[in-house]
């Protein structure tokens, strides 16, 4: 049984525990199964049933739920909703639900204003590490008046669960009320470029911090940029592909392949231009193209060569909104 149809038609046939934990390694079997019937790797309503009735035959077996691909809260039999609790050498977290699921990583409530982020598989740990990394470069070098544009790495751990050790980071998480541009992007499929100004210029803002302090975000995609749509604040998170000005990418974000630019692809080192690139990518997809010829004409110049000094774009950008739109009023981004 190597594959989810085998696994949905293999419980859909069973009708008591017996039928599919009678071996001599019953959690095996229920490990093996679960795993292939996880929702993140199986799709459509019959391995949701397929899912759920595992769970009910293996409980009924007197098996504890457990997360079949490790991505439950650390310590906590997986799927359960029950509160785990960390203690580390600087403070005490309560782990709570999954807030998030990303592709690598999971994040999980672990305070009022904090996430726990622990990578899926440990061969990930060092994804953890550079995102530590980076953000504990941004807090000591950078602009302490602008680092609120990046999360605030509160800890970082190595945690064993499950005879597993993974690298953990406790993080900021960004107040009640901000959304990411890929949620944006789904309600409001085309921005208003003033709406899309505000973004712009806070998204400059926030990696010219980090190029200040030497780093290269690498993967500025619209699920990495989180905005308040009404007080207008910006947050871009998931620094764990970032790297020192100068060094080349070495993990890329396989949907996103086609929006990195050449340099990228090619293995050379990442600059100011690359994450200036990548912005621009993402908030040209906001506007789609119906936009004055003058913010037409500075999105392809940001795109074909774009400087390698955000601060310097965003003074540019600056004196293109004043000229088209005169001074700035507030709009509210109704979503």
């Amino acid at each position: 049984m190597t594959t989810s149809a085998e696994a949905i038609a293999l419980v859909t046939a069973a009708r008591v525990p017996g039928d599919l934990f009678g071996g001599d390694a019953p959690k095996r079997a229920y490990r093996r199964l679960a795993r292939l019937l996880h929702p993140d790797l199986a799709s459509g309503p019959d391995a949701a049933e397929a899912f759920a009735k595992l769970a009910r035959l293996w409980a009924a077996y007197g098996g504890a739920p457990e997360a079949a691909s490790g991505d439950g809260p650390p310590g906590a039999a997986g799927g359960r909703s029950a509160e785990t609790v960390i203690t580390t050498g600087r403070g005490t977290y309560r782990i709570g639900r999954a807030f998030h699921r990303g592709a690598t990583a999971v994040l999980y409530d672990s305070g009022a204003d904090t996430l726990l982020k622990i990578p899926r598989s440990h061969a990930d740990n060092d994804l953890m590490r550079r995102e530590a990394d980076a953000l504990r470069t941004i807090e000591r070098d950078g602009d302490p008046l602008l680092l609120p544009y990046v999360p605030r790495l509160v800890e970082s751990f190595r945690h064993r669960s499950r005879g597993v050790e993974r690298q953990a980071n406790v993080i900021s998480r960004a107040p009640e009320g901000f959304v990411s541009l890929a949620e944006v992007a789904r309600l409001r499929p085309v921005l208003d470029p003033r709406d899309a100004a505000w973004i712009w210029r806070r998204l400059l803002v926030a990696i010219g911090t980090a190029h200040r302090a030497g780093i290269v975000h690498g993967a500025v995609f619209g699920h990495h940029v989180l905005v308040h749509p009404v007080d207008h604040g910006l947050v871009l998170v998931d620094w764990s592909q970032s790297v020192p000005l100068g060094s080349p990418l070495t993990v890329l974000v396989a949907r996103h392949r086609d929006d990195y630019p050449r340099e990228v692809l090619e293995g050379r080192p990442a600059t100011e231009a690359t994450d200036i690139r990548l912005a621009t990518r993402c908030v040209a997809a906001l506007m789609g193209e119906r936009v004055p010829a003058a913010i037409g004409r500075f999105l392809r110049g940001s795109l074909l060569s774009p400087p390698r000094d955000a601060w310097r774009l965003l003074g540019e950008l600056d004196e293109l909104l004043d000229d088209l739109y005169g001074p700035r009023k507030y709009r509210p981004l109704h979503l």
